[in-house]
């Protein structure tokens, strides 16, 4: 193993008993610093952001895989130690860390291109532990390597909240030169609807935060209205990034004929009855988004950095973890909420 001189113990956040946010689901914990496999990395933390699927499992909305998992899962970190069959990184490099984190390579699935749908597939944040930490390990095949030139701050929110929101906005199948309605308007809706304005769409967005709409109006969007207002034209694609099952049929009823929604979020509430007539006929499409592939990821990050992408943070120290995910839950934070150890 190669490495210079880590840490001995890792302080960080780990999810203790799953339950409202209110109720404290984040203990505070410090342990062992873990030992890097031969495929690992060993990081220091420079930032990690919070994404909702940090909430869903801090309230139990998805179940826990093992017992006292740090989450956090967009990682930004510099190598310490690496494992000795470790040749892409070498001990110093930035290197990130985001949410998928391990496949078979064997199944149909992952032999077609298609590693999200792996039934092996482990996370980091859910299956391992993740980056609400001051140090984490990423294996080093799953690992992507970032910039020296640009603020850990501003890459965290990359590594989940916009690789998925660019595999939703491919999923959306929209057309070039197209209509893109999104809802929701927070970490990975600011990040997909850049995307999809340099690529000549025309966006609107229908939130229930003012803040949102005042953001999503200043990265160019068309227009910005309320999450259940119709929107000023029909859609050829939507997105539907909050977690509310009551706007699919609301989506759906405004998309053009052969119009697709996607849905990004991991978790949705329940989704009313459909109407036939009203929400499907004419071939409009429902579409879900399962996780990412690495290939997503690098064609996101090269994109992001080709359109020289605006990220906004809402920074938050290490120590205020609880705080970030209560801010989340509220509606609180402007664009992407990112955790930075002291």
């Amino acid at each position: 193993m190669r490495s210079v001189s880590g840490p001995d113990a890792v302080s960080g956040w780990v999810v203790r008993r799953p339950g409202p946010i209110a109720s404290g689901p984040l203990v505070s914990v410090r342990r062992p610093a873990p030992e890097p496999g031969p495929d690992d990395l060993l990081l220091t933390v420079e930032a990690c952001g919070v994404c909702r699927t940090d909430l869903h499992l801090a309230e139990g909305d998805l179940a826990p895989r093992r017992p006292s998992t740090v989450p956090g899962h967009e990682i930004v970190g510099r190598v310490v130690a690496a494992g000795a069959a470790v040749t892409r990184f070498r001990v110093g490099d930035r290197a990130g860390g985001a949410w998928l984190r391990g496949t078979c390579g064997v199944c149909p699935y992952c032999r077609a291109g298609h590693e999200n749908l792996c039934p092996a597939s482990r996370y980091t944040g859910w299956d391992a532990d993740g980056g609400f930490a001051d140090a984490a390990l990423v294996p080093a095949d799953y690992a992507y390597p970032l910039p020296d030139s640009e603020s850990a701050t501003r890459l965290a929110p990359l590594l989940c909240a916009g690789i998925i929101g660019y595999r939703a906005l491919r999923r959306s199948a929209l057309p070039p030169g197209g209509r893109l309605g999104i809802y929701g308007f927070g970490a990975s809706a600011h990040l997909a609807a850049q995307v999809a304005l340099a690529e000549g769409a025309t966006v609107h967005v229908l939130t229930r935060s003012a803040q949102a709409r005042e953001l999503a109006l200043d990265l160019g969007a068309s227009s910005a209205g309320g999450a259940y207002d119709p929107p000023p034209e029909p859609l050829d694609s939507a997105i539907l990034f909050a977690p509310v099952g009551d706007l699919v049929p609301v989506a759906l009823a405004a998309l053009d004929r052969s119009g697709t929604l996607a849905i990004a979020g991991i978790h949705l509430t329940d989704v009313p009855t459909l109407n036939y007539q009203s929400h499907l006929f004419y071939e409009r499409n429902l579409r879900s988004v399962t996780s990412n592939t690495r290939e997503d990821g690098r064609a996101f990050l090269e994109t992001a950095a080709r359109i020289g992408i605006q990220v906004t943070v809402s920074p938050y120290p290490l120590s205020r973890a609880p705080q970030a995910l209560e801010d989340l839950a509220a509606d609180r934070v402007q664009g992407a909420a990112v955790l930075v150890p002291g």
